[in-house]
């Protein structure tokens, strides 16, 4: 369709299908501002982060792998580019072997938590379990020797445990066993019971899964390398909240 090279008279309300579509009669409309100019399609800067992705993938494909892992690569990567890795998890290594200070469960009483606990978060990562003072919570139990294993592997955080109802006059057994968890003189979150977690199915992975949710824990540290395969477990988490009783939705605090 042959069109007049110039419009000056073009009336405001002429009838166009579709604004989007790229035709000869929309081009004209749009040179005239009767249309807006057609916006910019997103496929290039889909295509453009898709492409970045892939790339940055490739990039850090090493990420996280341990010395093992990396020298099962020697015949598919390149020498200098594994050695480079080899050398940054060296110094991974050394960094965790000078922090990791702690290495085990601090039993502590209500006189030193001051001193134990809350000036020692602000060196490290503290967490205190409060444990039942009944030998039947089967829950109290779990956690304890979660605790001790949790405590050997993470050297570079301070896991401390006592007594709910000696921390805590009338503590509520029904409460324990409970989380407190301690950066820089605060206490960050709060956990009661382990109904939040998977109840008596707690893992030691679910208890890292919270180590790196907190920022306790690097989520490429690669002591959280070595997991059991949970895919067939049911979905879990850490369930929200606000304040330092993230994860309890008791009316009553259970600090009064």
């Amino acid at each position: 369709m042959n069109m007049p090279g110039n419009m000056p008279d073009m009336p405001v309300n002429v009838p166009v299908d579709d604004p989007n579509a790229d035709t000869e009669w929309n081009d004209i409309l749009r040179k005239h501002k009767i249309i807006p100019e057609k916006p910019p399609s997103p496929t290039p800067m889909i295509q453009e982060a898709l492409e970045e992705a892939r790339k940055l993938a490739h990039e850090n494909r090493l990420e996280g792998k341990d010395l093992e892992e990396l020298a099962e690569l020697e015949d598919d990567e390149d020498e200098d580019f594994l050695e480079q890795y080899r050398q940054k998890r060296f110094q991974e290594m050394a960094t965790l072997q000078s922090t990791s200070i702690y290495n085990q469960v601090y039993p502590i009483q209500k006189p030193e938590y001051a001193k134990e606990v809350t000036e020692a978060s602000q060196k490290s990562y503290v967490l205190v379990l409060l444990m039942s003072s009944s030998g039947t919570n089967t829950e109290s139990k779990l956690l304890s020797d979660i605790w001790r294993e949790l405590a050997t592997k993470f050297g570079d955080i301070k896991f401390c445990q006592m007594r709910a109802d000696l921390c805590i006059e009338g503590y509520p057994d029904r409460n324990t066993p409970t989380v407190l968890v301690y950066k820089d003189g605060d206490i960050k979150k709060q956990i009661v019971t382990l109904r939040d977690l998977r109840g008596d199915k707690t893992t030691i992975q679910d208890l890292e899964d919270l180590l790196r949710n907190l920022g306790a824990v690097n989520p490429n540290d690669s002591r959280l390398r070595k997991r059991a395969d949970m895919s067939d477990m049911p979905e879990r988490g850490i369930k929200s909240g606000s304040g330092p009783g993230l994860g309890n939705d008791d009316s009553d605090s259970d600090w009064d």
